[in-house]
């Protein structure tokens, strides 16, 4: 049996026909090209999958997309805005956050909905928050450090902080490569 949706996707109406069974985490990559969201386990332990649902953290491969019409549904694509990547996103590029970066879009849009409701979030707060979201890659650390750099970003200036897409983060004149031993400036 199929179903004719209507899901409001990043802000926008998007239409599909799809088979009732089907998860949300398949309407998203399949029907709707959505491919930021990740597979993961499909089983909803890693966290890979998640999505914002009305603002909440949802793991895509357990949510029916038939019980979501009329709900805001928010992927990682939805988080740039006007060219800019949102804080968390230029702050992951920044400090390295992300290794393989398979597991990150989930890491991003769950860090989005704890900066949403906890705009100075507590060390201890965010690794809480963020503990459904597994990374085989790398150590948390620099997760957590990036989640608490985009805070502090957003509390200061909001999300015009980050710079665009097509912009490097440092401007090219004033970068300096870094020299053996030492960080870049």
């Amino acid at each position: 049996m199929k179903a004719a949706l209507t899901l409001r996707v990043n802000g926008e109406d998007r239409d599909a026909i799809v088979p009732v069974h089907k998860t949300l985490l398949e309407v998203l990559r399949e029907d709707l090209g959505l491919t930021g969201t990740k597979h993961g386990c499909e089983l909803g332990e890693c966290g890979t999958c998640t999505v914002l649902v009305d603002g909440a953290p949802v793991l895509s491969c357990l949510a029916l997309p038939v019980e979501l019409e009329g709900r805001e549904i928010t992927t990682v694509e939805g988080l740039a805005r006007g060219g800019r990547l949102h804080p968390l996103q230029a702050a992951f590029a920044e400090l390295g956050a992300a290794q393989c970066g398979y597991c990150t879009p989930g890491i991003l849009v769950a860090a989005k909905a704890l900066l949403d409701r906890t705009p100075a979030p507590t060390r201890s707060e965010v690794a809480e928050w963020l503990a459904g979201n597994l990374c085989r890659c790398t150590g948390y650390l620099k997760i957590l450090e990036a989640v608490d750099l985009a805070a502090g970003r957003m509390r200061e200036g909001g999300a015009g902080s980050a710079p665009r897409r097509d912009e490097p983060a440092v401007p090219a004149e004033t970068a300096e490569p870094a020299r053996a031993g030492e960080e870049a400036p």
